[in-house]
């Protein structure tokens, strides 16, 4: 087998003596040794086994597999949610003393572990226009230890040139090159290609794809990924096994839902980009995107994800998603439903208006995450809330 896809719907952790045609969840706390021997092996490292489900467990395991294989990374391991995933690859590597450099443009809880968390154990971080090679090149210290992005950005939908920023990493090795690769999935955009180190994943979006269970996943690196073994081993963010079996199977038809996701998505924005109600729309593949030809370059497709902003500011936006009927109004996304979010009242309220501003993010801005329903459905969904809060 030569494509991923094909290799990550056959790939299945080793079948008991049943012979079970699907993965069945290992629903069990820990493992059991053939012997004290074998016990003393196991946990001396001479003898690979399982041994706890804290540690690893059979459902984990495949899920991991199959994440590596897509992303083409050495090693991976999972964990209970996409910002425990987040915080586990900064907490496992960060130290005292240590300085962070940051795209401007990210999650807003990822940017309260940079502002508010981190600073408490003497972690600095710097933000940059991520467009802006000078800035890049400004920001990195003496003492620079990670470098952070989103690509594209959450919600603001702002592109990294992932290919440059690999080659400009090349002039210091020591510092680690790490993502969140959320928005795109490794099935539109693969960063361990470009010199990448870690790659970090919300699998709760679109590697469920149905809004069923939360998890997240690192990979990349093999040394990088020993190091936050010793986190995940000693401070217990695991992802539960029930939680990994349902993203596993996801995961077979990632492909296919990214397919329609991405035609819908693209389909919304050019219904809405001349709209009378619509002060800007942002979507990767969008010609008038700023970034349209980078976009094109690394990444398969544009996403799943239209943000705009309402005419009106904050009220009508709110208003707009209280007369959405089939959208639904949640905080989460990747979900096969479509989903709307108003950024300044719910994800990013917790920043201040002017860091809602240089994320571009503004008091109409709506991140609509765009299901797999019927293309037309929601684009007439979206056009009548607009028509009724005129």
């Amino acid at each position: 087998m030569k494509q991923d896809q094909s290799k990550i719907i056959r790939e299945q952790v080793d079948r008991s003596a049943l012979r079970e045609h699907s993965t069945p969840l290992y629903l069990t706390s820990s493992f059991i040794f053939d012997s004290a021997e074998q016990g003393r092996a196991v946990f001396a490292g001479e003898e690979d086994a399982m041994i706890y489900s804290r540690y690893a467990n059979p459902n984990t395991s495949e899920f991991i597999n199959k994440v590596c294989i897509l992303e083409g990374a050495e090693a991976g391991l999972s964990f209970a949610s996409g910002m425990a995933a987040v915080f586990a690859s900064f907490a496992g590597i960060i130290e005292s003393g240590d300085h962070i450099v940051s795209s401007r443009a990210i999650f807003g809880s990822t940017h309260q572990l940079f502002t508010e968390l981190f600073p408490r154990w003497g972690v600095t971080t710097t933000y940059v226009d991520a467009a802006n090679p000078e800035e890049w090149e400004k920001a990195i210290q003496p003492n620079t230890k990670i470098i952070f992005l989103e690509s594209p950005s959450n919600p603001g939908l702002e592109l990294v040139d992932l290919e440059w920023l690999g080659k400009f990493k090349e002039k210091y090795p020591h510092i680690i090159l790490s993502i969140d690769n959320c928005f795109a999935t490794p099935y539109l955009q693969k960063p361990i290609q470009y010199g990448f180190d870690l790659v970090i994943h919300s699998a709760t979006k679109y590697m469920d794809g149905q809004g069923r269970v939360l998890g997240g996943i690192v990979v990349g690196k093999q040394e990088l990924i020993d190091k936050l073994m010793f986190f995940i081993r000693h401070t217990g963010p695991a992802l539960s096994p029930f939680n990994a079996w349902i993203i596993s199977k996801s995961l077979d038809t990632l492909g296919i839902r990214m397919d329609r996701h991405c035609s819908n998505a693209l389909a919304l924005a050019e219904a809405l980009e001349n709209h009378a109600e619509i002060e800007d729309v942002k979507y990767p593949f969008l010609p008038s995107h700023p970034q349209y030809e980078l976009a094109k370059k690394q990444m398969k497709a544009g996403g799943g994800i239209v943000t705009f902003v309402v005419k009106g500011g904050f009220e009508r936006a709110k208003a707009f998603v209280d007369h959405l009927e089939m959208i639904l109004y949640t905080s989460n996304l990747g979900d096969s439903r479509s989903i709307a979010t108003h950024p300044a009242s719910t994800t990013h309220s917790k920043l201040s208006e002017e860091e809602r501003l240089n994320l571009g993010i503004k008091p109409g801005s709506i991140r609509l995450s765009v299901g797999l329903e019927d293309q037309q459905d929601i684009i007439n969904d979206i056009l009548q809330a607009l028509e009724k809060t005129k």
